[in-house]
């Protein structure tokens, strides 16, 4: 993308989880410049500032209307990191691109498939970069996986089994991630996007047909979700989460194909694989193994600087964002009719 070492980064949200991505920036300035923020609160902003104060740098400085941060700071940044709650996502991330800048864009990608396809045009019509922060994309062993899969050795994939849990309503009651019109769904669109993004991801596909059942309890938005689906190749899947677990989080994926099952977590982490090994075998005996996976390029900015400086592929593009907004789509459009089937 280009040859200049140090990327000028400016971050759009200056929450928890960007602060998190700021500390390890803030260990790399060889490779990173962060110049300027767009948080609209100041409580907010000042515990961000501090940790360049803490570095003994000077806090970039703060502009809460983004249309003004881009007027003024475009110049002087060549990537934003959008860090915000979701239904932020098309707008800001529309408006950064249209300025001319490269994007990072927090996960879920956007609320619907309608925006993603808006914002995959707009990505092309501009030529910049857009990169979607998901875990499970960004994870060497998922686009091992993937990789694999794509080979043809191991036959079509005939059924993908996905789960994951979490005490996920202790963590969130209270804050805008249970507002539904602010986060466009609850565990299975937060935490579950992981599961939802890294199934499509694995598939390569589109799904045809979903049935899902969500479950509110007392809450504005479902804790759980139990999803089942068939993808156009006929392929079917299963999906599960629930996020009023006892005090954990994990996740459970098992891909089957003819000559092999993949055994894979929604963040990566670890890709294992049971597997005939001639004609005449049974997986009578045979035990998951591990598959080696090239060591992962670290976190999403660095991933992002990766693709940024042409040294890889983007590992995350919107059309996987695409095919997980349609699926979230007819998840809703199934939940709201009591789980009937719906055509996506």
């Amino acid at each position: 993308m280009t040859d200049n070492k140090i990327v000028r980064v400016g971050f759009i949200g200056a929450g928890n989880m960007a602060r998190h991505h700021i500390k390890t920036m803030l260990t790399q300035p060889d490779t990173t410049e962060v110049v300027a923020i767009c948080e609209p609160s100041a409580t907010v902003y000042h515990t961000t500032a501090a940790l360049f104060t803490a570095a003994g740098l000077t806090p970039p400085p703060n502009l809460p209307d983004l249309m003004e941060f881009l007027g003024e700071f475009k110049d002087e940044l060549d990537a934003v990191f959008i860090i915000t709650p979701h239904v932020y996502h098309y707008q800001q991330a529309k408006a950064c691109l249209e300025a001319g800048l490269h994007v990072l864009l927090e996960k879920p990608m956007v609320m619907n498939a309608e925006e993603a396809r808006h914002l995959i045009d707009v990505r092309d019509q501009t030529g910049k970069l857009l990169v979607v922060a998901f875990n499970g994309g960004l994870s060497p062993h998922i686009r091992t996986a993937v990789k694999m899969l794509r080979s043809g050795d191991y036959g079509p994939i005939l059924n993908i089994s996905g789960l994951i849990w979490q005490n996920w309503i202790s963590h969130v009651d209270g804050t805008w991630r249970v507002q539904p019109e602010i986060s466009g769904g609850g565990f299975m669109f937060d935490s579950g996007a992981h599961l939802l993004n890294t199934v499509s991801d694995l598939a390569g596909e589109n799904f045809s047909e979903v049935a899902a059942w969500l479950d509110n309890g007392s809450h504005q938005v479902e804790t759980r979700g139990v999803i089942m689906g068939r993808l156009e190749s006929g392929a079917l899947v299963t999906l599960h989460g629930c996020g009023e677990a006892p005090p954990s989080c994990s996740s459970d994926i098992k891909v089957f194909t003819p000559k092999a099952i993949f055994h894979l977590g929604a963040w990566g982490g670890y890709l294992n694989i049971q597997q005939l090994t001639s004609s005449d075998e049974t997986f009578e005996n045979h035990t998951f193994q591990p598959v080696p996976v090239p060591p992962s390029l670290g976190g999403a900015w660095e991933q992002f600087l990766a693709v940024y400086h042409g040294e890889i592929e983007n590992p995350c593009p919107p059309e996987v964002g695409l095919r997980m907004a349609r699926l979230w789509d007819a998840i809703r459009a199934s939940a709201a009719q009591g789980g009937i089937p719906v055509n996506c």
